[in-house]
């Protein structure tokens, strides 16, 4: 109880790019809070390219996404623009505060390098055609997650366990947002 009371007021304080609270978004509609790599990483640029293509459906269910990241909202704003991501919802987290009070840690050697991470690197620019990026643009150990959020509670979460993971995005939501 007392968990969810200091996560709620961590809602609270993750102000978005308009102004408004995750916690006051989220008594709106589910949030699907996505906290993103830095914007160099690969997989950071897969998410997007993901949910870019999966934004209809994921919104369509009744879910609002919001992302969270590393870098000022004027940078944020071109990677999301460039990724057809117009408009998109964002808070900025450049001292990862709100990456460690949700439990998101540092990645290990494996975790950011192992050859998973490797292979599914190659897939992903080889094959889907990402591209690589040259700026790191926050920190490179800090790991990623999403969480479901609905009345300023976590109602569901995938925590990556290498920053390699490609989660199902509207498998996630879908759920929370079926039951309201």
């Amino acid at each position: 109880m007392v968990a969810n009371k200091i996560k709620s007021a961590i809602f609270d304080e993750m102000v978005t790019n308009d102004g408004r609270s995750v916690k006051e978004l989220s008594e709106e509609k589910a949030v699907m809070l996505v906290f993103l790599r830095h914007f160099g990483c690969i997989f950071c640029r897969e998410a997007l390219a993901d949910i870019a293509k999966q934004r209809e459906k994921i919104e369509g269910l009744g879910s609002k996404i919001v992302f969270v990241h590393m870098t000022n909202n004027v940078v944020a704003e071109r990677y999301f623009n460039r990724y057809e991501l117009e408009n998109a919802l964002h808070v900025s987290d450049p001292t990862c505060k709100f990456y460690a009070h949700l439990g998101l840690v540092k990645g290990n050697f494996t975790q950011l390098f192992g050859l998973q991470s490797w292979i599914r690197g190659f897939s992903a620019t080889v094959l889907d055609g990402i591209p690589v990026g040259l700026q790191q643009l926050g920190d490179g150990f800090q790991m990623p997650g999403i969480f479901v959020i609905q009345d300023g509670e976590i109602k569901d979460s995938f925590i990556h366990k290498l920053a390699s993971d490609r989660p199902n995005y509207e498998k996630l939501v879908k759920h929370c947002c079926e039951v309201k």
